[in-house]
């Protein structure tokens, strides 16, 4: 299966069902041969083009087409890129007042462009981990209190 190359960025839009088709197919592909360094073969107009795969970047292929082949859209966000409150508080799944109340509060980092707020993706990820791992702490010490009242 061949996508066109007039095909619109899956961050616009929800993959088609070819593009899930062929997400899902692929996945398979890497995911059987991710652990023995899988090689993947590009065909060229001249000759094949053959790119090792290594365990980390297979798991990111793997992660990228796993929700590409659940119907998802995608948007990558490199780490160095400065957001706009908007952007973070999307990321974070807050709304945007919540997340103006983090950064003045000093949760999280932010530089004034102007009038502007500006937080840097590494930021907000680390901030998004450090709050999934604060709820799994909390979710622990609730199954271990209702352990010891059974």
């Amino acid at each position: 299966m061949t996508i066109p190359a007039y095909a619109e960025a899956f961050s616009e839009r929800l993959p088609s069902v070819d593009e899930v088709q062929a997400a899902n197919q692929l996945r398979q592909i890497i995911a059987a041969h991710a652990n023995d360094g899988a090689t993947l073969t590009v065909l060229d107009a001249d000759s094949p083009v053959n790119i090792a795969l290594s365990p980390a970047l297979s798991e990111l292929l793997l992660d990228l087409l796993r929700h590409i082949g659940s119907g998802d859209a995608v948007t990558l966000v490199p780490i160095h890129e400065l957001l706009t409150t908007q952007q973070a508080a999307d990321i974070l799944n807050v709304s945007r007042p919540h997340l103006i109340k983090l950064l003045e509060t000093g949760e999280m980092p932010f530089d004034k462009v102007g009038r502007h707020r500006r937080i840097k993706a590494r930021d907000v990820f680390e901030y998004k981990k450090r709050r999934e791992e604060e709820r799994s702490r909390a979710l622990d010490e609730l199954f271990a209190d209702d352990a010891d009242l059974i």
